[in-house]
């Protein structure tokens, strides 16, 4: 990975290096997280999250009140809800993995359509 950067950084044109530099580097993990959280589909990432955080304590509540139970029926009534909520929360949360996904692939694409608009300037020149 890092010879193809060194390969593309030696092919590029000195306006291009500037364009190169306002994309910046690929964010680290947690760049990466908030990112999901602006844009014109943030609110919704945003309200995800919440019902996603809800769940999980809704969800460990349960599971408390699964462990203290001393009666097989008790424990029944808290243990299914438990489960059915923690995974519920699990899934929201894995729900933001694609977005985050697309993100990256939408940036290696800009650095490609730079690439290709060099090699096709340095042809016809």
């Amino acid at each position: 990975m890092r010879d193809l950067d060194q390969a593309l950084d030696a092919a590029i044109s000195a306006e291009e290096r500037q364009l190169l530099k306002s994309i910046g580097e690929e964010p680290g993990f947690f760049g990466q997280t908030l990112s999901t959280f602006g844009g014109r589909t943030g609110w919704v990432n945003v309200i995800l999250m919440l019902v996603q955080g809800v769940a999980f304590v809704a969800g460990a509540w349960a599971a408390f009140n699964f462990f203290a139970a001393s009666d097989v029926l008790v424990a029944l009534r808290w243990g299914l809800p438990s489960a059915v909520l923690l995974l519920m929360s699990l899934m929201i949360k894995l729900a933001l993995w694609p977005t985050i996904q697309t993100d990256r692939v939408l940036r290696e694409l800009k650095r490609m359509e730079l690439l290709m608009a060099h090699r096709q300037a340095a042809r016809r020149a």
